[in-house]
């Protein structure tokens, strides 16, 4: 049997049935730092299964890095078999290059997902910090508290790019309850068809 313990039971990612569960994988992309958080629902509530990081600040090559991000999303999605990918989405800022990074960290990562054919979804970061802490403008420090006191986490990770990938998966989770607001695709027809000026023809 192809499964693995979490802190309560055994889950056999085969063994999909039951309405009631469902993973979540959240990442927040990044050329220095990918973050992510995996959570399991069940009976509407979270258990986080895995929280951490993949530092990339010591490569150098660009390409290297994105190639990384999207073995390392692979990976998690191979390994815990998640029914939904949530994204922090780059925010616009006046640095057109941080931009074009983030994009690029941003795109390896949804295409590991519709690769795999696992349904992705995009979320701005005020609109996760709005979910998770209930003020758009909050603080990074203050997104990790809420989730450690919501999700009964011992420690915070040194890193909090860890915490904010949790935060999307969280915020996914909050908001498939209600009608979502955010981008989502399901493969890569869903993508070009809901992107077509961002495709070259």
């Amino acid at each position: 049997m192809n499964a693995f313990l979490t802190k309560n039971s055994i889950f056999d990612p085969n063994n999909k049935n039951l309405n009631t569960e469902k993973i979540i994988l959240g990442i927040d992309p990044g050329t220095t730092i990918m973050g992510f958080g995996l959570i399991k629902i069940v009976n509407n509530k979270m258990e986080v299964l895995q929280l951490d990081e993949l530092i990339l600040k010591k490569y150098s090559d660009p390409y290297i890095k994105l190639k990384l991000i999207f073995e390392r999303t692979l990976h998690l999605i191979d390994t815990y078999h998640p029914d939904e990918i949530a994204l922090e989405a780059p925010f616009f800022g006046k640095n057109v290059q941080s931009m074009l990074k983030l994009g690029r960290a941003q795109g390896v990562a949804m295409a590991a997902g519709l690769y795999r054919n696992v349904p992705v979804m995009e979320y701005a970061p005020r609109k996760i910090k709005q979910s998770i802490t209930g003020n758009g403008n909050a603080s990074k420090e203050q997104v990790a508290k809420m989730l450690q006191s919501i999700l009964k986490l011992k420690t915070l990770p040194k890193n909090l790019d860890a915490t904010d990938g949790l935060a999307a998966a969280v915020c996914h989770f909050y908001n498939s309850k209600n009608v979502v607001q955010g981008k989502s695709y399901t493969g890569w027809e869903s993508f070009v068809k809901q992107n077509s000026k961002r495709v070259k023809k």
